[in-house]
């Protein structure tokens, strides 16, 4: 084990608006030793998720809040270094929930085993063999309720989980439109992914009149990750039946006013008999490994394609993060600690 200090990022403050460098602080600590039941893990990569911004709150959102003072709570992927645990051989590689550090104790159970044996990157595992592709898998087919043939749009499309659940919808035969920011993101996932088509939000002036561009007897599924605006539009567009899954609404996560209230179309969902549906992913964690034996099996047959955006830089992650939040990153969005040994 390396005799270097254990490096955090710990939240000191709570953020009003986009996190601000002083809302963290830098430290350096002695790397901790594991408890009865518990093991020692070394953080090869930490996940950067939108989740995150919510988890930074006074009112937390499914999870607690982060404690201030405490390390920064992200998904991670890691290795065991020290275990008391039968669960966790030594040298395990695990995901699961850690934190900006270099090493992180954690409840034997509280991760989970990564199927090294598919013989992928660990980058897969933090993208379409991970959470990620569990919450696009579940979300699409037990909450949205996919059939076949339906017309579907996506939000947020080029990000991780969108760009999984678009590409889900083709192999089931299904019209696909996703919305993302900018040009390179919008030709990306019609070029690359197979969409049928694309909006580019930045460049819609009305977006509700773009869907239905795309969609003239409507949607039959709305995969949201964005809320607000983006929500209301696709609620314009509903075919009768329609179903919408909420999986994230990060036009929201950094606001510092309370919003209009809204969508201020929710009359349509009784007109076209639709229904609106929250998801979480840990509903359906019993059963990932079937979602995932699926997508391992897509990916091999070249059905799926993912990209992700590996950075460097310890001292760097709070800005890293944040560009979650500006659009500037290019996939799913990762910090790379170290390698497994």
């Amino acid at each position: 084990m390396s005799n270097n200090p254990n490096r955090e990022w710990l939240i000191v403050k709570r953020p009003e608006g986009l996190p601000q460098s002083d809302d963290f602080e830098y430290r350096e600590s002695a790397i901790p030793e594991p408890g009865e039941g518990e093991i020692l893990l070394r953080v090869l990569d930490a996940i950067m998720d939108p989740a995150q911004r919510g988890w930074m709150d006074p009112a937390g959102n499914y999870f607690e809040p982060m404690p201030l003072g405490e390390p920064v709570r992200s998904v991670v992927i890691a290795q065991v270094v020290k275990s008391d645990s039968e669960m966790h051989p030594v040298g395990q590689i695990v995901s699961g929930l850690g934190a900006w550090a270099d090493y992180v104790v954690a409840p034997a159970g509280s991760v989970g085993p990564v199927p090294a044996e598919w013989g992928h990157d660990l980058s897969a595992y933090a993208h379409p063999l991970g959470t990620v592709g569990a919450t696009a898998y579940y979300g699409l087919f037990e909450v949205c309720a996919l059939k076949g043939g339906d017309a579907v749009l996506v939000s947020g499309a080029a990000g991780g989980v969108g760009s999984l659940v678009g590409q889900f919808a083709k192999i089931k035969g299904c019209k696909v439109v996703g919305i993302a920011g900018g040009p390179e993101k919008c030709k990306w996932i019609v070029d690359e992914l197979g969409f049928d088509g694309a909006i580019d939000y930045r460049a819609t002036d009305d977006l509700s009149a773009a869907i239905g561009e795309h969609f003239p007897d409507g949607l039959d599924v709305y995969f949201d990750n964005v809320g607000g605006e983006t929500l209301e539009a696709a609620i314009d567009n509903l075919a009768i039946g329609a179903r919408i899954g909420i999986c994230g609404m990060i036009s929201e996560y950094n606001q510092t006013h309370n919003p209009e209230p809204g969508p201020k179309n929710m009359w349509n969902l009784l007109v076209k008999r639709a229904r609106i549906e929250g998801l979480l992913v840990a509903d359906y964690m019993h059963r990932s490994a079937e979602g995932l034996a699926q997508i391992n099996d897509w990916i091999n047959e070249g059905k799926v394609h993912y990209k992700v955006d590996v950075r460097e830089g310890f001292e760097d992650i709070p800005n890293t993060f944040n560009c979650l939040f500006d659009g500037s990153h290019d996939g799913k969005l990762m910090v790379k600690l170290a390698d497994p040994v």
